[in-house]
Order: structure tokens, then C-alpha cells, then sequence
């Protein structure tokens, strides 16, 4: 059901030279804000694309309920870094039809994926597919001024990283 995207980052020799000088704790520490940076770029790309969709005459907006997690069990089962970016609030709608402002937005995923009688008006799956460029130089440039960083304090600090 859920879609898995891989793809692999060719130029890093200089980030990964520099990796090699930085403690366990700071790649993990640096790692962790330049992916949320890099995150940031899709969730903003999948906000514009909900907006675009979203009722105007209903006060519940797709966009508003579109967030940014850490993933914690992925980093406590594995220890890879990883943040999800999805709408809150779930599938199911409690009754009495919450119209207001920032209330669930459950037909988010019929409009995603579509239905039988609907045709699919995707806005999650695009934000990836074409920031992915973008949110991949976010994520080395981020990464290595964090790096960085490390590097210089610990030089000044005369201990090493």
C-alpha cells in the first residue's frame, strides 16, 4: 500500500571526508536538523499542492493539517535518521462533521489516490518526486556547515571531534 522512493547521493567526497573527523554523536545531532531542513522543502512543495486543491468554502484546509514527525521507531529499530511528512488526524471522522478552521481533513486521501468514481488529484506524491533535487542539496549543504561547525569547536577547543 504505502509507497517506498529510494534514490542515492553521488558527490559527497568532500562531506564524507569531513565525517570522518566528527564524533558519532555529532553526525547523528547535524544529521538530524539538515534532514528536517531537507523535509522542510517537501512539506512546503506538498502544502502548495494541497492549497491548490483545498475547499475554499469549507473552513477545513488539507494544508493546515499537513505536518513534519521524527520518525523515532525508525531511529530506535535501525538508527537511520528519518522524519514523515503526512496529514494529521486520520482517516475517520468523529460524527458531528467538524467544519471549522484546522479540523480534520480525512478526504485528503480520497483526493491523493482517487476512487472508483473519482479520478486521483495527487498533491502528496508529486511534492517528493519533484523536489527531490532541491531537497537533496538542502540536505548536503546543511550538512556539511554542520560538520563544519563541529570541526572548527573542536579545534578551538584543542580536542578532537
Amino acid at each position: 500500500m504505502a509507497e517506498t522512493v529510494e534514490f542515492s547521493l553521488i558527490g559527497l567526497d568532500s562531506l564524507l571526508g569531513k565525517l570522518e573527523a566528527v564524533s558519532y554523536d555529532v553526525k547523528r545531532k547535524g544529521g538530524r536538523a539538515a534532514l528536517r531542513k531537507a523535509a522542510q522543502v517537501i512539506m512546503a512543495k506538498a502544502k502548495e499542492g494541497a492549497e491548490r486543491i483545498d475547499d475554499k468554502e469549507t473552513g477545513r484546509a488539507i494544508s493546515d493539517n499537513i505536518a513534519l514527525r521524527w520518525n523515532g521507531r525508525l531511529f530506535r529499530s535501525t538508527g537511520d535518521l528519518g522524519f514523515r511528512i503526512g496529514v494529521l488526524h486520520g482517516a475517520v471522522l468523529k460524527s458531528g462533521g467538524d467544519l471549522s478552521q484546522n479540523a480534520p481533513t480525512p478526504h485528503w486521501r480520497l483526493l491523493e489516490f482517487g476512487t472508483e468514481n473519482m479520478a486521483a488529484v495527487p498533491f502528496m506524491r508529486p511534492a517528493l518526486a519533484d523536489s527531490i533535487s532541491e531537497a537533496t542539496n538542502t540536505f548536503i549543504t546543511e550538512y556539511e556547515k554542520s560538520v563544519d561547525r563541529a570541526i572548527r569547536r573542536a579545534l578551538r577547543n584543542g580536542v578532537s571531534a
